[in-house]
């Protein structure tokens, strides 16, 4: 990196976009600070104005900070995401999504309106350059790794991004935030969904979309047979491999397998039966490869916490891809990304779009 380039760092509030700016100023950066204001935010508000946040108590990390923002464009791209997903029986990543559409949106408007060089953000993920390419790569910190929520992030996106956490665990980026004293250096970390109070996603559903609970409520459960067993509340308040809350008495554990919303219908089995061998994925962005013409090994994670299991990647027709698994994955949902990974470097990813039962 050049020491005299001028870098646009994403803050949240955090303790980790706090020490990315704090690091790359000890560093010899010029560091502008931006925060992306997308809720509860006037929509008549200036696109881009300054702020007063601070995330320092050392005068050597006194740095411009300015506020965009993208209250309306969240609401279009984020928030009616979540829902349409929902609504369709599928499982919405909304923070996967917001990282490309609104913050390295974000970042580089700002960048661009105010004449810098790079963005930056505080994420735990690493990115080089290599054979003409510029690729992504896992954090060291296997505990913190976040590089399954940046395989939207096309090559030209890396090249004017930077991760300087990458290579540091969370303990040590604590270090650093004491003693650059940044005035978040104890913060918790936030696993919400920012705009779902309590994480509660099915209450507010229901505060969200009018009529809702009304209208979806008693479709049937049915088991792997198609014999009705039951009746539930409605089909976008469940989730894949969920257990509790389906009011069955069963005499042995079951589990939702599969959501049709088009019957408002719910389909349980056993912990067996939410094993999947195969999924078909759309939207691909390939990152550490071209894309393939031909099956291609790799391994793959089909959701943040999930581990690693390796694969066959088998290109189709009207671009899509078929994945499978040499271990049945548990659980698969559309809507969340499958993401392609060569020992630490992310060869890209996609939204799963079925899954392919035995």
């Amino acid at each position: 990196m050049n020491a005299q380039q001028h870098v646009i760092v994403g803050l949240s509030g955090g303790v980790d976009s706090a020490t990315t700016a704090c690091l790359l100023i000890r560093q010899g950066f010029r560091v502008t600070g931006l925060n992306i204001k997308v809720l509860d935010t006037p929509e008549q508000e200036p696109l881009l104005t300054p702020s007063a946040m601070r995330v320092s108590d050392q005068p050597e990390f006194d740095f411009p900070v300015f506020t965009l923002n993208l209250s309306v464009k969240f609401r279009n791209d984020v928030i009616s995401y979540f829902h349409d997903d929902y609504l369709a029986g599928r499982t919405p990543n909304p923070c996967m999504v917001c990282n490309k559409t609104i913050k390295w949106f974000g970042l580089f408007e700002a960048m661009r309106l105010l004449g810098a060089d790079l963005v930056a953000t505080g994420h735990f993920a690493r990115s080089e350059f290599h054979d003409g390419r510029q690729l992504l790569y896992k954090g060291v910190d296997p505990q913190k790794d976040q590089s399954y929520f940046l395989w939207m992030l096309t090559r030209e996106d890396l090249i004017r991004t930077r991760f300087p956490l990458g290579g540091y665990t969370k303990p040590e980026v604590r270090e650093m935030a004491r003693s650059f004293g940044v005035l978040a250096a104890e913060k918790k970390e936030s696993q919400e969904i920012c705009f779902v109070p309590h994480d509660d996603y099915c209450a507010y559903l229901n505060g969200a979309i009018p009529g809702l609970e009304s209208e979806v409520a008693g479709g049937e459960i049915v088991d792997q047979e198609g014999k009705v067993i039951g009746s539930h509340r409605g089909y976008p308040f469940y989730t894949i491999g969920q257990r509790r809350g389906l009011g069955l008495a069963t005499g042995e554990p079951v589990y939702v397998t599969r959501i049709d919303a088009r019957r408002n219908r719910i389909h349980v089995g056993t912990k067996e039966q939410l094993k999947n061998p195969a999924i078909v994925a759309s939207a691909i962005n390939w990152i550490g490869i071209d894309k393939p013409e031909a099956p291609l090994e790799a391994c793959a994670k089909i959701r943040y916490r999930d581990s690693e299991t390796p694969c066959t990647i088998e290109p189709l027709d009207d671009d899509r891809t078929k994945v499978s698994f040499r271990e049945p994955k548990n659980a698969v949902a559309t809507g969340q990304a499958v993401v392609f990974y060569r020992d630490d470097e992310v060869l890209g990813g996609g939204i799963i779009t079925d899954v392919l039962h035995p």
